[in-house]
């Protein structure tokens, strides 16, 4: 029997610039905390990388943070790491 290879094809090249969005509610102090939260996994990420916008009723606000990652396994960290924080109610 011949040896099969089961590996997919990877859909993302890195490195990239990559965006993720975090949702949360409105607090005066949200996107300084996902910043510094970013940074221990990716010390040159900055506030230049996130755009916000709050929600029409102004309860929540919405980051898009674009992160600069060298591999899946560092994007998949950030994404554990911001998705654990309680301030977040969810990321994509």
């Amino acid at each position: 029997m011949a040896d099969q290879d089961n590996s997919k094809p990877a859909l993302i090249d890195f490195p990239c610039d990559f965006p993720i969005k975090v949702m949360g509610e409105m607090q005066a102090d949200f996107a300084q905390t996902i910043i510094a939260l970013i940074q221990t996994l990716l010390p040159n990420f900055n506030a230049s990388n996130v755009a916000m916008r709050a929600s029409s009723g102004g309860k929540y606000i919405s980051l898009t943070c674009t992160v600069h990652v060298l591999s899946q396994a560092q994007l998949d960290g950030v994404y554990r790491l911001v998705s654990a924080h309680p301030l977040v109610k969810f990321s994509l």
